[in-house]
């Protein structure tokens, strides 16, 4: 994708994967980012995906915690529910999701009506829950003794702890939103808060008949989009498949 994103000419051929020095160039994008406001795409993506992401770990954490620390009634029957959730296709939802996030609510062409149904995921909290459940209860029930309240427990002493829950929930949430289209294109008219993928999309649909190099074009935005989640599963690496959860009891 790079190499195509960099050729003057396309060539889809193995050999293209070798290109030779008079075949490289950087004006797709150049023309990619005259056609579309690359600049803005990324901002509109990254704003509905950190909205995203802050309402799915603020959540998350919460709910992760009940279902693992907290002793209440229908315990059993809410964390089925939340199996049961994540076996209904998101397809299924659109239409009675874009009725009320559009029609009920008035939030078309808004950055929370893109953000609103994705702002709970349950996979999300099943990783919490399950990180949760591997912290020693006596750290918990030690602190219930000297009067601590549940958010405080759960602001100094749990979140702590499942710092690398936080980063894989951080990162099973970033690929979902960033890489959305059908939502945010069905949502969204006004060009100006369309995420990237939309407006390559749109780029697609309407500009490439038209451009001169469409398939170095589309490569190199491709290539833009790609950017800031290859950056990011790089960065968290280590923190994403490190824990040290037993270093906080004293045997």
């Amino acid at each position: 994708m790079f190499i195509g994103s960099l050729q003057t000419s396309p060539d889809t051929s193995v050999a293209g994967a070798f290109p030779s020095p008079a075949n490289i160039t950087g004006e797709n994008y150049s023309n990619i980012n005259n056609s579309i406001d690359l600049l803005k795409g990324l901002v509109n993506s990254g704003i509905f995906t950190g909205g995203v992401i802050f309402f799915t770990v603020v959540f998350g954490l919460l709910v992760g915690y009940a279902l693992a620390q907290m002793q209440f009634r229908g315990k059993g029957v809410v964390f089925g529910m939340m199996l049961l959730v994540q076996m209904i296709p998101f397809q299924l939802l659109l239409i009675p999701l874009y009725v009320m996030i559009v029609r009920d609510y008035g939030l078309a062409d808004t950055y929370l009506g893109m953000i609103l149904p994705f702002a709970i995921n349950s996979t999300a909290v099943f990783v919490f829950r399950q990180y949760f459940m591997q912290l020693p209860s006596t750290l918990f029930e030690a602190a219930r003794i000297d009067g601590a309240s549940e958010l405080r427990i759960l602001w100094q002493i749990a979140i702590p702890l499942v710092r690398p829950a936080i980063v894989t929930a951080i990162l099973l949430t970033f690929i979902g939103p960033w890489n959305e289209f059908l939502w945010p294109f069905l949502v969204t008219k006004d060009q100006a808060i369309q995420p990237l993928a939309v407006s390559l999309a749109n780029y697609i649909s309407n500009i490439a008949a038209t451009a001169s190099n469409p398939f170095g074009a589309i490569l190199a935005g491709a290539c833009v989009l790609a950017a800031p989640a290859v950056a990011l599963f790089i960065f968290f690496q280590r923190q994403f498949i490190s824990t040290n959860i037993g270093s906080s009891v004293k045997g």
